[in-house]
Formats: C-alpha cells, sequence, structure tokens
C-alpha cells in the first residue's frame, strides 16, 4: 500500500481537471492512498471522492503566503511518509515542496506544462496556431510516469451518490422549461466578455418564457452587476451568496446548459456532465484548457491574427481594441445558446 502526495496549488479551473485523472487512477488503485494538496477554500470541490482519496488544504494568501510559512507547513507535510510525490502544477512553491520530499529520497514525478509550445502558440509573429494536449493528458502522463496504468472512468461527480435536490428548490424552485446558467466573469479582462454586450444576452434570453436564468459570479462589483440584472429582467435569478460551492456544483449539474467565458465554471460544468457555451478572447481553446468532454462547436470565438495573446488572459491587448471580443456581437451568442439547447 503506497502513500501518494499529489500537488496542485491553483487555479481553481487547473485544480477541477485534476478530478477526472485522479478519480480515475483511485479507483484502479484502491490499495494505494492519495492525497490532494490544493488551496483551503478548494477542498469542497472534490465531494464524492473514492474512499482512498484524501485532500489538505494550504493557505498561499496567509498562513503559507511567505517562504518561512511555506518552509514550516513543508516540514511538517515531510512527516507523514509519503512514498511518491506528483507534482501537478511545477511552480516554485510546488518545487519548494518537492524539493523537501527529495532530500529525503522520496521519487518525485513532475508533469510537463508545455510551455513551450505554449509560447510559440501565443507569440505575435509566425504564430503555430495547431491544437496542444489536453492539460487533462498531460495530468495523465504524470501517472503513468509514476507507474500508474489506468485508463478514464470518470463520468461526474454525481456518479455514484445523488444531489440533495432540497437545497436547490427552496431558491431556484421546481425545475420548468429550460434552466440556463450565465457566468460572465474570469480573472483576467481578456477572458471577459463586455458586460453591456452580455447583458444585452441576458436580456434576449429572459424574453422566452420558458427559460430561467441562474447567474453566477462573486461578491462586490460582480455581485452589484448581476442583483440589477436579476431585478431589471423577468425569470433571472442571482446565485451569488446563496450557495456554498459544493451547492453550487449542484445546481449546475441540473441545468441544460451553462454560457461562460474560459473560467473555472466551464470545468465545474464539465465535472457534473452539464454543457457549456463558452466565450474565448485573448485565449484559445487549443491551449489545451478547453473544459472535460464538452464539444469543441460551442466555443464561441472570432477568428484574429492576434489570437491568441495569451494562455491565461493576463496580458493587456497590444492592439488596443480587444477585437476579440467586441467582434462577438450578443446575437452570435443566442443563436449559439439556442442551437445547443435544440
Amino acid at each position: 500500500m503506497a502513500k501518494i502526495l499529489i500537488i496542485r496549488l491553483s487555479s481553481i479551473g487547473d485544480v477541477a481537471m485534476t478530478i477526472p485523472v485522479v478519480y480515475s487512477v483511485a479507483k484502479a488503485y484502491p490499495e494505494d492512498t492519495f492525497t490532494i494538496l490544493t488551496q483551503t477554500f478548494l477542498l469542497p470541490v472534490f465531494i464524492n471522492k473514492p474512499a482512498n482519496v484524501q485532500v489538505l488544504g494550504i493557505n498561499t494568501k496567509a498562513s503559507e503566503k511567505s517562504i518561512s510559512g511555506l518552509i514550516r507547513f513543508t516540514s511538517a507535510l515531510v512527516k507523514y511518509n509519503y512514498d511518491m510525490v506528483i507534482d501537478l502544477h511545477n511552480v516554485f512553491r510546488s518545487q519548494v515542496i518537492r524539493s523537501f520530499f527529495r532530500l529525503r529520497g522520496v521519487p518525485v514525478i513532475v508533469y510537463n506544462r508545455n510551455s513551450r509550445s505554449r509560447r510559440k502558440l501565443t507569440r505575435r509573429e509566425n504564430k503555430e496556431l495547431v491544437p496542444l494536449r489536453p492539460v487533462l493528458e498531460d495530468y495523465a502522463e504524470a501517472f503513468l510516469k509514476a507507474g500508474f496504468s489506468f485508463r478514464d472512468t470518470f463520468t461526474t461527480l454525481y456518479e455514484e451518490k445523488d444531489i440533495d435536490h432540497n437545497r436547490i428548490t427552496d431558491f431556484a424552485g421546481e425545475k420548468k422549461g429550460f434552466w440556463i446558467g450565465i457566468a460572465p466573469f474570469a480573472k483576467h479582462r481578456g477572458k471577459i466578455y463586455p458586460i453591456e454586450s452580455m447583458e444585452k444576452v441576458v436580456q434576449s434570453l429572459s424574453e422566452r418564457e420558458d427559460i430561467t436564468l441562474f447567474l453566477f459570479g462573486g461578491r462586490g462589483y460582480e455581485e452589484a452587476v448581476l442583483g440589477e440584472w436579476a431585478y431589471q429582467y423577468p425569470r433571472v435569478k442571482s446565485v451569488v451568496g446563496r450557495y456554498s460551492l459544493d451547492s453550487e456544483l449542484a445546481l449546475i449539474s441540473q441545468l441544460d446548459l451553462l454560457l461562460c467565458m474560459d473560467s473555472a465554471n466551464m470545468h465545474f460544468a464539465s465535472l457534473v456532465g452539464t454543457e457549456v457555451v463558452s466565450i474565448w478572447g485573448a485565449t484559445h481553446p487549443y491551449a489545451g484548457f478547453y473544459g472535460y468532454r464538452q464539444h469543441p462547436e460551442y466555443a464561441i470565438q472570432v477568428d484574429l491574427p492576434c489570437r491568441p495573446c495569451s494562455v491565461y488572459g493576463q496580458k493587456n491587448c497590444y492592439r488596443g481594441d480587444w477585437a476579440c471580443m467586441t467582434q462577438l456581437l450578443p446575437e452570435m451568442i443566442v443563436e449559439k445558446v439556442y442551437k445547443a439547447l435544440e
């Protein structure tokens, strides 16, 4: 019986994408135990996990933010005597953690970030616009290098356990017609469709009496925007602050469709088997971060010679006009949503 430590500290979507691989490996090796080290606030994502999967939290925004805090945390972590470490992040913090284990003679496997190919995909000149291997396959390769032979057996987070529908119906009511989720925000501007244009999408979809819209977002500004839309348009409800993360996943699983950006919500929907229509600007599905088992035809994007200019969407638009988003008309998005519903 082996004890395996798996490191993936961030970001939200990338952590979510580890689940199909980790759960499949764990089911294939029930005698071994797999501990996932990730951000504490992401622990609720790992619901209905196999019995031999554990999740350990780290807070790199507070207690483990400094080098000294990270070293203290890792010094305690190595005492758990893991037999192997698989680093699915390969950044400075994960490098520090795995170094402590290497010094103790523990085998360490590091996943290939494919950085060189992604630089070729996003550079301004001589761009190589070809599909790269999905990140899930990069994760799977790391486990294969570690000696784990398995196949993808993951379906959804609710494969073996039912959903508590009472948590949903108390707010959402009984389902009638189509339920569509809309998650219009992302971490970086290069991945956010203009808010005034997205409001037109919401307005148009809300005119159909057989559609109920659920808006997903964060606190503060996002909550204010979505609350205004929910007040202004019929059959529109803001989910912000209503649910815990695991309850949001349950609600997303009941949607007929989720309209979102290249964001964590795309991956949450993928984990619960919900169809996604996604909007892409500075980033591109070719970079390998497309939703698990989602249909490529439901990625909305405009072909421009400058796209993609970024893997994660954090760079400023060197054109200055954000054409990758502004050239996508609300009518195009509504049409794609209706097509997906069919």
